[in-house]
């Protein structure tokens, strides 16, 4: 695959209730640079689950799992996004309340990766609902009905459309997924940009 972001992996994590225009427009913007997406979720011991979108209940076929993947692959991803809608509020699920639902432990282990460009949209906030210490005291933006959540969560609200702290990009729904794409892409750009070791 050619194009500016070739040799790039991004992964977007996928439920039911998906927003289908968001999803849409990834499964085409990312591979427009050049980018290898990977579509992940939790695929409960299946070889794929197709999931049916928010708005039109449009199907849509996942066969990758966030589950068991090891650091050396995880490392290998330039952005992991967590997207809009109810996405973040269905992965957020766990059968033991004593462990972190696998996706926010995956998302917690990106976080761990400061080369990795974390992307989080509209509610996607609620997945990192137990681990707030990975936003606090960072500046971030969400859906307003995740406002409270955010100061809760001790991060720094700011009344934007997309907001840039460091390694995190976050939006504000998911009808800013156009300008939120176009800055993860960015990102990712300029920490390719920077030679390894170097922060």
């Amino acid at each position: 695959m050619s194009g500016p972001l070739a040799g790039h992996k991004v992964a977007v994590l996928v439920e039911s209730d998906f927003y289908e225009h968001e999803i849409w427009y990834y499964s085409y913007r990312f591979p427009e640079e050049g980018a290898e997406l990977h579509f992940l979720t939790r695929l409960w011991g299946q070889e794929s689950i197709t999931f049916t979108g928010h708005e039109y209940k449009a199907p849509f076929v996942c066969a990758a799992s966030f589950e068991g993947m090891d650091d050396d692959t995880l490392r290998s991803y330039s952005a992991v996004i967590v997207p809009s809608a109810m996405v973040s509020d269905r992965l957020r699920y766990s059968e033991d309340l004593s462990k972190l639902p696998p996706a926010t432990d995956f998302v917690r282990r990106a976080f761990a990766e400061p080369r990795i460009v974390k992307g989080i949209i509209c509610h996607g906030l609620w997945l990192l609902s137990r681990t707030p210490e990975l936003v606090r005291g960072r500046r971030l933006t969400c859906h307003p009905n995740l406002y409270g959540d955010a100061l809760n969560m001790g991060a720094d609200y700011v009344d934007a459309d997309v907001v840039v702290d460091d390694d995190l990009v976050t939006g504000r729904t998911g009808a800013q997924a156009g300008v939120f794409a176009r800055t993860v892409i960015e990102q990712i750009h300029a920490r390719a940009a920077v030679p390894a070791g170097v922060s």
